[in-house]
């Protein structure tokens, strides 16, 4: 695609981006919570999206499947206001809506593989349900213009100017470091386009490349988006990458997976379980004055965290060492 039509495109994306962004007081709302039994907090929402990235990882789906995921989660919990309970259904529910639209079918994982991988406590039936309860409330057709559509159009105007760049601004590294943004309920506030081109401009300074840095700044301009709003959320991808290249993060093991459970957590990953039918989740939206829901407790809310014991791309190259002690930032152009 030439130059022209990208930039065409961008524009196309860049206006109709506000129609999927979460709602954002429904994310402050969930910010502000401390977490309990009865509400999901910031901390629970982004486990959530950590055991998705190990998901996502161990069933070889594509960096689209689970940015798409994370998106409708985010719209979906900023709407109707779920119990922490109900929180793995809707999330797996999430990226198996995501996996059947971007994957090829003969890569999905099997419903029952994807529930029992998970350690979920929930039924094929369950996550069917939930998945069109989902797909009604957010109006779900087949696409959602996310970060990661504009850091690939970024990415192809950026070699357009120049092939000898494919080597020094690395898709598969920004989409890491994306992936790594995303596990922050902090960054579904950012612009797509936005968080997008925090991104590119973070990589584009650690390769020094002024070139780039020219582009970067057409981009900008092209969509008119400000220094002060660009500013603020490259500092905080900046911020957010130098805490996750820190050894004292926990984050997946970039390792190959390798399993190690107990004797009981083998069985029931290779035998099925008769297990309760989720209760039907209250259509309540986000309103402090609503009441509880009041149904019986059928899932535990304190499931093991995946994010732990499974891989995925979180290490190595893509959290290069000069971010850990990164203090200052580089001015935006006037």
């Amino acid at each position: 695609m030439d130059a022209f039509k990208l930039m065409k495109e961008l524009r196309v994306n860049y206006e109709q981006e506000a129609h999927y962004l979460p709602k954002e007081t429904g994310l402050s709302l969930i910010e502000s919570t401390i977490e309990d039994d009865s509400r999901i907090s910031a901390k629970c929402r982004d486990a959530k999206v950590e055991d998705l990235w190990s998901l996502t990882s161990f069933f070889g789906y594509s960096t689209q499947t689970f940015v798409l995921a994370v998106n409708l989660l985010d719209r979906f919990l900023a709407m109707i206001r779920i119990q922490p309970k109900h929180l793995s259904c809707v999330s797996v529910s999430c990226l198996h809506m995501a996996a059947k639209v971007t994957e090829e079918e003969c890569n999905l994982a099997p419903t029952g593989d994807l529930i029992r991988i998970g350690q979920c406590r929930f039924t094929v039936s369950d996550l069917c349900r939930m998945e069109k309860i989902v797909a009604e409330k957010l109006n779900f057709k087949s696409k959602a213009i996310t970060a990661l559509t504009f850091l690939h159009l970024y990415h192809q105007i950026a070699l357009s100017h120049s092939t000898d760049r494919k080597e020094k601004l690395s898709l598969e590294k920004l989409e890491a470091q994306l992936k790594a943004c995303l596990c922050r309920i902090s960054f579904s506030k950012a612009k797509p386009s936005v968080l997008a081109l925090s991104l590119l401009r973070q990589e584009i300074e650690g390769v020094q490349s002024e070139d780039m840095l020219e582009i970067a700044y057409h981009i900008q301009r092209h969509l008119k988006i400000t220094d002060g709003e660009l500013l603020l959320w490259s500092e905080r991808v900046a911020r957010c990458l130098s805490d996750y290249a820190s050894p004292e993060c926990s984050k997946p093991n970039h390792k190959k997976l390798q399993w190690i459970v107990s004797r009981r957590t083998a069985q029931n990953l290779h035998s099925y379980r008769v297990v309760p039918e989720l209760p039907t989740i209250p259509e309540g939206c986000w309103d402090e004055s609503e009441s509880e829901d009041s149904c019986e407790d059928m899932m535990s809310s304190g499931e093991e965290s995946l994010s732990s014991s499974l891989g995925s791309d979180a290490e190595g190259p893509f959290f290069p060492l000069h971010l850990r002690h990164q203090k200052h930032r580089q001015p935006l152009h006037a």
